[in-house]
């Protein structure tokens, strides 16, 4: 329902948490000066215990990207993602518009922003990436804290080798 949606601010949105892991807290205090879209990375300011960090989103992200911060400069706002009353959207207020698009693709649970980070850290660990170059990204304070997703993948394992496990001899 989102990638067809008509409101691009949402979608672009939404990609930004898919994309990049960031938190919900950390996603309405980005302002525009914080996106470097050269180098593909967004300057967490004040993240999770008043750290900052650099977090990169795709490439192939960049067009879009681009084009939802030209439209927020042309409307003179300073955060990336501002209501019609310039204004940066709350965390309450991005957990909704997730919620209305879970509703409108029929989903029976609600996605969240956390959700979507969870997704994002658990499909790295699955791609094989070493916790040493996922945990500065993430924003955890160390290696220790990025076991949740090994145990997710393991959870999902666990779901897999039950049923093939039947078929051994």
């Amino acid at each position: 329902a989102v990638w067809t949606s008509q409101n691009m601010q949402n979608m672009v949105m939404i990609k930004v948490l898919m994309y990049t892991g960031v938190r919900v807290g950390e996603l309405v205090k980005i302002k525009l000066e914080d996106v470097d879209l050269n180098s593909c990375h967004i300057r967490i300011n004040n993240g999770k215990g008043s750290k900052d960090r650099v977090v990169p989103f795709p490439q192939f992200f960049r067009e879009t990207f681009a084009m939802h911060i030209a439209l927020m400069k042309k409307q003179e706002v300073s955060h990336l993602f501002e209501s019609s009353w310039k204004r940066p959207y709350s965390e309450r207020g991005i957990r909704k518009i997730l919620m209305q698009y879970t509703k409108a693709a029929g989903m029976s649970r609600s996605i969240s922003p956390h959700k979507l980070r969870h997704f994002l850290f658990t499909w790295m660990k699955k791609q094989g990436i070493d916790d040493a170059l996922i945990q500065p990204y993430s924003g955890h304070e160390s290696r220790q804290s990025l076991e949740i997703y090994s145990q997710l993948s393991i959870a999902e394992a666990q779901k897999e080798y039950d049923k093939v496990i039947k078929t051994f001899p």
